[in-house]
């Protein structure tokens, strides 16, 4: 337990490290194992290929000296003798029975009594067949491991006897160890390489992760327009930090947009309590003068009870205005669409405004074709939108100026613009103008001009439709108001 905790609490780049280390010194283990078999086997297998080569060479000897010396030969084998040569030599008859063995002066006596060796001339000749195996070979200073080969001798199809030759490994343990003494001095450098590769390699690989963990904590603690630097590799790490980068951008988004739409809910408040304020403010002095009997003729009683009739109004408006739009806003409002032919609408609605322009002698114009293409939306709702900007035009036109609606189509969307020769609206106001009670002329208050809500009410309607709205504007030139709405199928 403790040492799992021990390696859970390393650096990632140590645990690498010791990853590619362990792995490589594994590799290089099982790469010593399998060369010093294969050494070992090889040797072996050589040495056993040149002692079976011999003992046939040998065997073929004493088979020329059986014909030679006929059923007498095993007497000739033992008054010519075996020569004195490095190796162990026992050859028995067809019946088994011992002829002579040989051996150098170095081995002990015994070897030639050894059960193995009688063992293995007696499959030899019973098997009919070439014997082969190891063999431990007494010497003088202790034991040695020996290669053997025992081989039956044919006179034709008659097995004569057999032959033992038994010959020490050559370098049995020195050159293994020689070589494992190699692959160690070789695996200390390549663990040197490997360790050194290693770091180099997971230094460039946990680089990116440290950057996106530092950037992590500035984030964590506020810092929201925290980076980190793309790398050039398009690998995991790569995606990893194009995803963190997009991520903090989100997140940066979100909470400029909270802070932005927390900044409108102060303004809003401010701005409904200030226009709230102003009709409370009539309602109560003129309540109070009813009330104290401050007027005194009936004329003024009636004209009072109406101006608080018309405040009470301006609230009740008001309040409309701000259901309405929060509603619009959030979504509550059905609409109802249905296929509407824009142009019949805009002359309906004209000749609502009509009689008000008439009296400040503006001239109002209908340029959408009756042919247009209809479009989908709820007809109550863009009448409400029509007279809204159709209003905010008259009210910032001059006497003797042209209202003009118009339209064009682009695409799937009808664009519809309303446009006027009024005063124009500041560039500096322009962007705000669609903003909950943002008035461009800030002498204006309740009296004079709108709630405010006008044109966000508006904003909400043509975006709960899908359409977009923007407004064009120059200072003394008239300003033009334009908003889409989807074709229908």
């Amino acid at each position: 337990m403790n040492n799992r905790l021990a390696f859970s609490r390393m650096s990632l780049r140590f645990k690498l490290v010791l990853s590619y280390l362990g792995v490589a010194l594994g590799a290089i283990l099982i790469m010593a194992i399998v060369i010093a078999l294969s050494v070992q086997k090889y040797f072996d297998s050589t040495q056993l290929d040149s002692l079976r080569r011999q003992a046939e060479y040998r065997a073929h000897a004493l088979v020329y000296f059986y014909q030679r010396q006929g059923d007498s030969w095993g007497q000739g084998l033992l008054v010519r003798g075996m020569p004195n040569e490095p190796v162990l030599l026992a050859v028995v008859d067809g019946q088994g029975h011992p002829l002579v063995c040989s051996q150098p002066d170095f081995l002990a006596n015994g070897n030639c009594g050894d059960p193995m060796l009688q063992r293995a001339l007696n499959r030899a000749l019973s098997e009919q067949q070439t014997i082969d195996g190891y063999f431990q070979v007494n010497t003088n200073l202790g034991t040695v491991s020996s290669l053997y080969v025992s081989i039956p001798l044919r006179e034709g199809n008659k097995v004569i006897g057999a032959m033992f030759l038994s010959q020490p490994q050559i370098y049995p343990n020195a050159f293994p160890d020689q070589v494992n003494s190699a692959i160690i001095v070789t695996a200390l450098i390549v663990a040197s390489i490997v360790v050194l590769f290693s770091f180099l390699l997971v230094r460039r690989l946990t680089r990116p992760l440290i950057l996106l963990t530092t950037a992590a904590e500035q984030v964590k603690q506020g810092k929201y327009t925290q980076r980190v630097a793309t790398p050039n590799s398009e690998d995991e790490i790569g995606l990893l930090t194009l995803t963190f980068n997009e991520m903090a951008d989100t997140i940066e988004a979100d909470v400029n947009e909270m802070r932005r739409q927390e900044q409108a809910r102060r303004e809003l408040l401010a701005n409904i309590a200030h226009d709230l304020a102003t009709p409370l403010t009539a309602i109560q002095g003129f309540s109070e003068a009813l009330a104290d009997d401050m007027i005194a003729s009936k004329e003024g009683r009636q004209e009072t009870a109406q101006r608080i009739a018309r405040e009470v109004q301006r609230l009740r408006r008001m309040v409309g205005d701000l259901q309405q739009m929060t509603s619009l806003e959030s979504g509550h409002t059905s609409l109802d669409l249905a296929p509407l032919n824009i142009s019949s609408l805009v002359e309906e609605t004209l000749a609502v405004i009509a009689p008000e322009c008439e009296q400040k002698e503006i001239t109002l114009h209908n340029e959408i074709s009756p042919f247009s293409p209809l479009v989908l939306a709820d007809s109550d709702r863009i009448t409400q939108v029509l007279l809204n900007l159709l209003d905010n035009a008259r009210r910032h036109t001059p006497n003797g100026g042209e209202i003009c609606i118009g339209a064009a189509q682009h695409e799937r969307c009808l664009y519809i613009w309303v446009s006027d020769t009024g005063v124009g609206i500041d560039a500096a106001d322009l962007p705000h103008i669609f903003e909950r009670f943002y008035r461009a002329d800030r002498a204006r208050t309740g009296t004079t001009g709108g709630s405010g809500l006008g044109l966000s009410i508006v904003k909400a309607i043509i975006t709960a439709h899908g359409g977009t709205i923007y407004a064009e504007s120059m200072p003394n030139k008239g300003t033009r108001i334009i908003f889409t709405l989807p074709l229908a199928k």
